[in-house]
């Protein structure tokens, strides 16, 4: 996670709140995950989680982090594959 004060750059958009643009690194994802993470647990902990609209939505953007995630990885390993051994044909 970033120092406590450090913000990461991310824009959001009307339609999702999290808007993967599909160039963003897995390591930025990764860190965003993680806040998110934090942010559950800290809710949690403060006795906030019955606010069932908050936690609907952090929850969902939990979701889309993860599944940007997942695909940034899936698409880096993917290309340093193809760096060092060639693209696979057929």
């Amino acid at each position: 996670m970033p120092p406590p004060g450090v913000l990461l750059d991310m824009e959001t958009q009307p339609e999702t709140s999290w808007p993967w643009d599909g160039q963003t690194p897995a390591f930025h994802l990764r860190l965003r995950l993680n806040e998110l993470q934090a942010e559950r647990v800290l809710v949690e902990r403060h006795g906030l989680s019955a606010n069932a609209v908050y936690m609907t939505d952090l929850d969902l953007e939990i979701a889309e982090v993860t599944a940007a995630y997942t695909t940034a990885v899936v698409i880096e390993m993917a290309t340093s594959r193809a760096e060092l051994i060639g693209p696979q044909i057929g």
